[in-house]
């Protein structure tokens, strides 16, 4: 691998994928180059103190964020790892449960052992147990010169606003701008809206009309499969997927959001599933804003499990409301839900 050609790589890959030359995208490669290469040479000045060990790419939905950074993680010949942050902070919370002394630095520790970089897409802070311990995890994951790239719909100084006792949290912004090259990536278009107009997956209103089509696609999907009962045991608790066809699962939003499930349970159903109905997703508003919540949790990881889907709601996505509260990381929910029930996975041929 030689750094100094991924710009040229990542040129051709978006003309073999007849992205549109976008200056603003280009932009950004050149500071991940960068970031990645300092002045000298690559392996011998990765890690020197004194650079900035975090890469930081906000903007809204669809402008391209996630699509940069997966091929500039895919270039990279070094250890890495990438996950969702809800992953990454369900990964810390189960280590700190079984060692509680020194918890954060050893959690570093061993992944220093692993990975001379983090890859950490959607970073969003929704509760206060987290915005308390981001700022000492950050601080010493910086100390260990593990290099970090985050992603996020928000810019530093926005993140967990209005948060409860959201002065506990600001030590993490100062961690963050300190060791940062902090970037806004703007577009106009969100591109994943914009091949997915035709046939798509998702179906409204609520009627016997849609319910028909949506049996009849169910049972294209599942024909000569076993219908099975899985319960998956998450921690002590279960949860029950009842109508499981061999890696095809279908669900109504209340079984998913209106119950106490959160990320642990989503990816273990994630990771059971390689196409997922969700039947009768409402519009949202103050009332509900709690689903609102485990949903966008829900599409968040299934997006970053590449598992497509097939819906029907109240109303289309162009027109479907939010509650105040989640508003803003609402949009990128419904952008995703663009994609995974677009028809570029063509799961009925």
């Amino acid at each position: 691998m030689n750094i100094k050609f991924f710009k040229d790589s990542f040129i051709k890959f978006c003309e073999k994928n007849k992205f549109e030359k976008n200056h603003n995208q280009l932009k950004i490669v050149n500071l991940l180059i960068d970031f990645i290469t300092p002045k000298s040479n690559f392996f011998n000045f990765f890690f020197k103190s004194n650079e900035k060990k975090c890469f930081y790419l906000s903007g809204n939905v669809g402008v391209g964020k996630t699509m940069i950074l997966n091929y500039f993680y895919e270039y990279l010949d070094i250890p890495k790892q990438r996950m969702h942050f809800n992953e990454f902070m369900i990964n810390f919370h189960d280590y700190r449960h079984k060692n509680k002394k020194n918890s954060i630095f050893l959690f570093v520790k061993k992944l220093k052992e692993k990975t001379k970089l983090i890859y950490l897409d959607e970073l969003q802070v929704t509760n206060i147990v987290d915005a308390m311990i981001l700022g000492k995890l950050f601080e010493t994951i910086f100390k260990e010169n593990i290099k970090v790239m985050i992603t996020s719909n928000t810019k530093i100084d926005d993140l967990y606003k209005d948060g409860l006792q959201r002065d506990q949290f600001l030590p993490f912004i100062s961690v963050i701008k300190e060791n940062c090259i902090q970037r806004e990536l703007i577009i106009d278009e969100d591109y994943r809206k914009l091949a997915s107009n035709k046939m798509q997956r998702a179906f409204f209103p609520i009627n016997e009309k849609t319910t028909f089509k949506i049996n009849q696609l169910f049972r294209e999907l599942t024909k000569d499969k076993m219908l099975k009962e899985i319960k998956l045991n998450i921690k002590g608790r279960e949860f029950t997927v009842s109508h499981f066809y061999n890696g095809v699962a279908k669900f109504n939003f209340k079984d998913l959001c209106d119950v106490n499930v959160g990320a642990e349970d989503f990816i273990r159903i994630a990771e059971i599933c390689k196409f997922i109905v969700i039947l009768n997703i409402p519009n949202f508003n103050e009332s509900n804003s709690n689903q609102q919540q485990r949903f966008i949790t829900l599409i968040d990881i299934l997006y970053e499990k590449k598992i497509p889907l097939l819906v029907s709601l109240e109303t289309n996505l162009e027109n479907i409301t939010s509650s105040k509260k989640v508003a803003e990381p609402f949009k990128r929910t419904l952008s995703r839900l663009f994609e995974l029930t677009s028809p570029k996975d063509n799961f009925f041929t």
